[in-house]
């Protein structure tokens, strides 16, 4: 056990299930937040320095829920499994809908379902969110794996106190559905949670000499008058409706720019319920890292698992900004290039892939939308500043994992001057020639600060170098402006309760 490192996985969630990384019955509460669309990508959109979100904007989790090979793979394991009544349920659910994205949707949720089942402990609980476009569907099959009796609740998120306008021809819609299920109802772990106490209901204390709200009020089993302390009074009982935990709005300091992030009140709820300090918890869809964030906040030990290294990445960051090195455990990432060999691998199976890793290694967040087209010449892109209330100054990155000539280096650096930018780095898979080297031009940015302080206009980095610990040359005294900063947090007791629960 006190070996035991957080562990954050890149690469599809079923194949990590079934690798045996997770053992069986090792986890005690699950997490996951699989996003469906069938009329829409997801996109990550991140802002300028200005606060505008960027005009280019990159797909971090395409909507994959279409009917192909995949989906039909995934239909046929669970048909030719070992239940034959998930089995059974899915089939019915094909001949009704037949073979679309919903479908493959369900195909899809229905075998990863299978596995985390497999490694949830006979204690642990499972929580599905999701909205009402496959809540009913989720349900069934949620029934299917675990079983209907192990269903504990249905939880209501209300995303909205209520609406000034009126919606044509229907009542508007503003809740998310959590579907909670355990192992074995009779050794679930489950610790109540209350809500703080309203300020109608504190203003009936006063004060005593040292400092503590309490009332007087009469004893019920007699002898006279009592002292109430509000400190030893719990709060009313959370139930199955959450209407007290607010969205993420556009000036939120916790929001990140990841459009399906949830608010870490809502993740310290579920936590906190179904999981004591130590146990491990896991999101299978970890997306921009909210669930590990806060377990890792609540000393729970954590498992993430994404499909993109844009989330690897911006997850990574987020813990560090999130606690620093003083309070933040040790992780270690699993599925990353570890060298140049694997990172040639990684950009001959996919070159989306491999550019938004290699931006993570630079901290550039990705310029444009990197969906199928021609690349347009800016991969990455970082603001610097030289004093925290200076200007912003620009760094544009290009990544290259083929051939690159002089021809290229010289297009970069008239991309460079069309951008604006003061510096450009070219990060290659492959040793600069010479002729690369001698095109790029003998320009440099000057610190205005420190005058004897510049900077190659141009740069040109190899992934061996990078992890050899070359560094981009820039003025760091000032954290770039790439992903949105995390707000720092101390681990232990939220602001809420170092107060006494009071709102």
């Amino acid at each position: 056990m006190d070996a035991w490192k957080n562990q954050l996985f890149f690469g599809d969630n079923l194949e990590i299930l079934r690798s045996g990384r997770i053992p069986v019955g090792s986890v005690d509460l699950i997490y996951l937040d699989p996003p469906f669309n069938s009329n829409a990508t997801y996109n990550i959109l991140f802002a300028e320095k200005s606060g505008e979100k960027s005009a280019a904007q990159i797909t971090a989790f395409e909507d994959t829920w279409q009917w192909g090979p995949e989906a039909a793979a995934d239909f046929d394991d669970v048909v030719r499994g070992d239940r034959p009544r998930l089995a059974a349920l899915l089939r019915a659910i094909r001949e009704f809908l037949g073979q679309n994205a919903m479908m493959a949707y369900l195909a899809r949720m229905a075998v990863r379902l299978v596995e985390l089942h497999r490694v949830l402990k006979p204690t642990g609980s499972l929580y599905l969110h999701c909205d009402p476009t496959a809540s009913h569907y989720l349900k069934l099959i949620l029934d299917a794996v675990f079983g209907s009796y192990r269903y504990r609740t249905e939880i209501i998120w209300s995303r909205s106190k209520g609406f000034k306008r009126s919606s044509a021809r229907r009542f508007p819609h503003k809740h998310d559905t959590i579907f909670f299920y355990c192992k074995d109802p009779q050794r679930i772990v489950f610790n109540p949670q209350y809500r703080p106490h309203k300020l109608e209901y504190i203003k009936r204390f006063k004060e005593d000499a040292d400092g503590r709200l309490y009332r007087d009020d009469v004893n019920p089993t007699g002898g006279g008058r009592r002292k109430i302390y509000l400190d030893e009074v719990e709060g009313d009982l959370v139930e199955s409706t959450w209407y007290d935990i607010a969205p993420l709005n556009p000036i939120a300091k916790e929001r990140l720019g990841y459009p399906t992030q949830k608010p870490e009140a809502l993740l310290e709820r579920i936590i906190k319920t179904s999981s004591n300090e130590g146990d491990i918890v896991l999101d299978p869809f970890c997306g921009c890292g909210t669930t590990v964030t806060v377990a890792e906040r609540l000393k729970r030990r954590w498992i993430g698992i994404d499909i993109t290294h844009l989330a690897i990445t911006l997850i990574k960051k987020r813990l560090h900004d999130t606690f620093g090195p003083e309070e933040l455990e040790d992780f270690e990432v699993i599925g990353e290039p570890a060298d140049a060999k694997s990172a040639a691998a990684l950009a001959e199976v996919n070159r989306h892939q491999f550019e938004w890793w290699a931006l993570g290694l630079v901290d550039a967040a990705p310029a444009q939308d990197k969906k199928k087209g021609a690349d347009k010449g800016v991969d990455g892109v970082l603001y610097f500043q030289e004093k925290d209330d200076g200007p912003y100054h620009k760094l544009i990155v290009q990544v290259k994992s083929g051939h690159v000539g002089a021809k290229e280096v010289r297009e970069l650096e008239g991309t460079r001057r069309q951008e604006k930018a003061e510096i450009a780095a070219l990060l290659t898979l492959k040793r600069p020639t010479r002729p690369m080297k001698e095109a790029a031009p003998a320009d440099y940015y000057v610190s205005a600060l420190f005058p004897d302080l510049s900077f190659p206009r141009l740069q040109i980095l190899t992934i061996a170098e990078l992890f050899a610990g070359r560094q981009l040359m820039y003025p760091r005294w000032v954290p770039p402006k790439t992903f949105k900063k995390a707000a720092r947090r101390r681990k232990g007791p939220t602001d809420q309760e170092r107060q006494g629960g009071l709102l």
